[in-house]
């Protein structure tokens, strides 16, 4: 095991009707003036903005509200809050939404602090300081709630990239599980599958001795693949929500990272998907993880052979470990497709003749030079074999 430095300062509050604790928690926290973000019509539909703003109004918070968040957030909106939370002298930024709701409202907190291009941050520079962030969650899947990261696309390019930093951690996240049942089973499903690809790019580490954090990644794996199929059977299985919820917001704190190297690859092989066809980020990493494993499997044979028996219950094959592998990787494809996620390009509206494209923006985008690293080292040829085995 690697050394390590692990701060997590969120303060979750969860359960049902905690929404009407937002108020209280930016004052709690520090803020005077909020500025509200959230995505589309649900919010307002569903009247969880209105039990949001009564419960700023009850505190005596003022607020001011920007909308039209869209999956796969883009720069244009974030530029349009930092310069809201300059005019109006807003310091609390509070997400009403799922990840892309709270991944806008990070690089918005980073950015209106920042006397420069809030895109430096997703270049590569650590984001240092920030208005503080709160949450209040309404999908299960990105765990931007409890972490340091926050990734936007690019308006002008399509361009998707990723920032960090312990400063826009949120203060404080609101888990109401009941927030999730209305969702359409097709998010939830892609939810859980952006859980499990958050949990396997940890798992993939070439750190060893790590057994902790590889028991407590297959702890959730697992719970992944009981709440999974009950929460599509049922919608309105407050438990398995509940489970799942707090499932995502374990894979991606890093309580599970910690002390080791990790992956990473399939993210950054997904973006370029979900830039390029504005498809939904877990529904593009169910079809790009079984491809980037079968190619990467060789680097360590037994440590997807771990998971195949640990997880998913398959026979190790002592003699051929690489079968009891490959089962494990055919056990999480078949897993994914049965919740309702898409096997190929074809059903994520990718086409082939895209492939240079997609490797292009992968490999030099943002400043890379010809190849991605992580589990493994992917050069363009790589990249570009894999995105191939996808179709």
């Amino acid at each position: 095991m690697n050394n390590f430095t692990f701060y997590s300062p969120t303060c979750f509050v969860f359960g049902k009707d905690t929404e009407n604790q937002a108020g209280g928690l930016v004052r709690r926290f520090g803020g005077t003036k909020a500025l509200i973000l959230y995505g589309g019509g649900s919010a307002l539909r569903s009247g969880l903005l209105d039990r949001v703003k009564a419960s700023l109004a009850q505190e005596g918070v003022p607020y001011a509200l920007l909308g039209g968040v869209q999956p796969n957030p883009r720069s244009d909106l974030v530029y349009r809050g930092i310069g809201l939370c300059r005019e109006q002298g807003i310091d609390f930024v509070l997400a009403v939404g799922g990840g892309s709701v709270i991944d806008t409202a990070k690089a918005v907190a980073a950015g209106a602090v920042y006397d420069g291009d809030f895109w430096d941050f997703y270049c590569g520079k650590r984001v240092e300081k920030a208005l503080p962030v709160g949450t209040v969650l309404t999908i299960a899947a990105a765990g931007s709630e409890g972490s340091p990261d926050s990734v936007i696309t690019r308006t002008e390019d399509m361009l998707k990239r990723g920032a960090s930093g312990d400063a826009i951690r949120p203060r404080f996240s609101i888990l109401n599980p009941a927030l999730t049942q209305t969702l359409p089973p097709f998010q939830t499903a892609a939810g859980i599958t952006d859980i499990m690809a958050h949990l396997y790019e940890r798992y993939l580490t070439n750190t060893k001795e790590v057994e902790v954090t590889d028991r407590l990644i297959e702890a959730l794996l697992l719970t992944m693949i009981h709440e999974g199929p009950r929460v599509i059977a049922d919608p309105d299985n407050y438990d398995a929500r509940a489970n799942i919820m707090w499932a995502g917001m374990m894979a991606h704190n890093n309580s599970c990272g910690v002390g080791r190297s990790q992956d990473w690859n399939s993210h950054n092989i997904e973006h370029e998907l979900s830039a390029l066809y504005d498809c939904a980020h877990g529904a593009g990493l169910a079809v790009t993880m079984p491809a980037v494993f079968t190619y990467v499997m060789e680097h360590n044979v037994m440590r997807f052979a771990q998971a195949a028996v640990r997880v998913w219950g398959c026979q190790m094959d002592f003699e051929r470990p690489e079968a009891t592998a490959r089962a494990g990787i055919e056990a999480l494809r078949q897993f994914l497709i049965s919740i309702g996620m898409p096997k190929n390009f074809a059903e994520l509206g990718a086409k082939e003749e895209d492939i240079p494209a997609l490797v292009q923006a992968l490999c030099y985008g943002g400043g890379r030079q010809g190849s991605i690293s992580g589990f493994v080292t992917l050069n363009e040829e790589d990249c570009a074999n894999i995105y191939r085995m996808m179709i």
